[in-house]
């Protein structure tokens, strides 16, 4: 694969930060530091002149962090380049935005999308939502993929959940307090990991405080490597109520060790291989008093999530797929 890969200056670990890391390996990557995707003057002519330094006619992926916010530094290149853009999350789609900026990042990011040669969505559902929106002809899907695992062995079957994600609103980690909280009479407990927004963070421990549930959620920040896979190895559970997702990757990362998921937002990731909720506490609560209270219901989610195991992508199904897209920009 032969191109330019223009991305975000962030270390955060992070499902896109992940997908780029893991799915741009072969092409030249091109790192532009700012605040996107409401980057400042500085920033704004650092990727302008980042553009003007490639050659005429080159593949060159974007990252939509950094491109859909500004159109009007990314399409003046559009005659010379051949550029495509990788939407991780519309940026409209952030939860918690002032509903004005919202719709100046959406006209934003419609403007961009429509003036460049290719958009590429990591889900099929993500990528007809963008369709749609945007009013574009077509979107490619190039889905994250996932490293073989071992089946994990969880704890006792029942009691032992876990979430990986962010700690900010998008996530929904205030929902799966006030979920958990109605079923505190079951036997449980719970690890948050991931990095965390400090207000949001605060809001969520005082919720948990509120609850009495201080020994039972541990939010132990970002985990890598082997502590991440340790967490997943003693998983019985994994939940995930997020208020929008465009594929859903700590799903898949559960699902390949086997995992049973209660998640909202992930069509594309779950699949058959779980439960998909509406993403509300009294949702959320039922489906895990089903968990606690049937066998039946665990032994059924063990093998719908055992099953899509298998039909899970890879890698490098990721990156033939994205190198797919940027050679099609050359003809």
């Amino acid at each position: 694969m032969t191109g330019h890969f223009v991305v975000p200056d962030s270390r955060t670990p992070s499902g896109g930060n992940t997908y780029n890391r893991r799915a741009g390996g072969g092409l030249r990557p091109v790192v532009v530091a700012g605040a996107w995707p409401r980057p400042d003057d500085a920033a704004r002519a650092a990727l302008h002149r980042a553009l003007a330094g490639l050659p005429d006619g080159a593949p060159v992926l974007l990252d939509g962090l950094v491109a859909c916010g500004v159109p009007e530094v990314v399409t003046p290149h559009a005659d010379r380049l051949r550029l495509a853009v990788l939407v991780h999350l519309p940026l409209a789609e952030e939860t918690g935005l002032d509903p004005a900026v919202a719709a100046e990042l959406d006209a934003a990011e419609r403007a961009c999308l429509r003036a460049v040669h290719a958009v590429v969505a990591t889900g099929a559902a993500a990528g007809e939502r963008l369709a749609a929106h945007h009013g574009l002809g077509r979107v490619h899907v190039v889905a994250p993929g996932v490293d073989p695992a071992p089946l994990a062995p969880g704890g006792d079957g029942v009691s032992s959940l876990l979430c990986v994600a962010s700690i900010t609103p998008r996530k929904g980690h205030d929902v799966l307090v006030e979920a958990l909280a109605r079923v505190a009479d079951r036997p449980w407990t719970c690890v948050c990991a991931g990095p965390a927004d400090p207000g949001h963070a605060r809001s969520v421990r005082a919720a948990i405080a509120r609850h009495g549930l201080a020994e039972r959620i541990d939010l132990v920040g970002p985990l890598l490597g082997a502590d991440l896979d340790a967490a997943y190895a003693a998983a019985d559970l994994f939940v995930l109520p997020s208020r929008a997702e465009t594929y859903g990757m700590a799903v898949a990362e559960a699902l390949a060790r086997g995992i049973p998921v209660l998640a909202s937002a992930v069509p594309d990731a779950l699949g058959d291989g779980g439960w998909l909720l509406p993403g509300d506490a009294a949702s959320l609560a039922d489906a895990l008093r089903r968990w606690f209270d049937s066998a039946r219901t665990r032994a059924g989610l063990r093998d719908a999530a055992r099953a899509r195991r298998r039909e899970l992508s890879t890698w490098e199904e990721t990156v033939l797929g994205l190198a797919a897209v940027l050679a099609s920009l050359r003809t």
